[in-house]
């Protein structure tokens, strides 16, 4: 378990260092900030609160709360799945990967009332007008790796010598 904790504390801090960051040093939520360029034009810092779902979804309903509990529901369910042996190391590392995704969009929710994205990614021609930030990509990318990596718990069966 040392594996999901440390790589969910990893993440989580990178997360909350960068929304610190862009929120409160580069005031990227003020209003008449524009833009900034990161890597153009792939890459810009757009400021976005989210207060819902997925790309805005639901985000007239009042779900922070909600939205809440289902962080933590899921992130205990990923850590009881976790307690038995599951496959490799990269699987512990991959539940904490989307633990520690989750819980940044928490603390997000919590103190501000809504997730800051800032994120933006667009190319050849083709103008993006979604926000995200590093807790969703590590919620992304934990998901896949628990789903590709995992075995299934069962002992492999012997193969038969001839």
């Amino acid at each position: 378990m040392r594996y999901v904790f440390w790589s969910g504390f990893a993440v989580f801090l990178l997360d909350q260092l960068s929304k610190y960051y862009v929120v409160h040093m580069l005031r990227l939520d003020e209003p008449g900030v524009s833009p900034i360029d990161v890597w153009s034009p792939f890459l810009e810092f757009r400021m976005a609160w989210n207060r819902g779902v997925n790309f805005g979804l639901f985000a007239d309903f009042d779900m922070r709360w909600v939205l809440v509990g289902v962080a933590f529901v899921i992130s205990a369910a990923v850590l009881y799945w976790l307690r038995k042996p599951r496959g490799s190391k990269w699987v512990y590392i991959a539940g904490g990967v989307l633990i520690g995704g989750a819980l940044g969009n928490v603390v997000d929710r919590i103190f501000y009332g809504a997730v800051a994205d800032f994120l933006n990614m667009s190319c050849c021609g083709i103008s993006n007008p979604y926000a995200f930030n590093i807790a969703d990509v590590a919620i992304f990318i934990g998901a896949i790796g628990i789903a590709f990596l995992a075995d299934d718990g069962q002992p492999k069966p012997r193969k038969k010598k001839a």
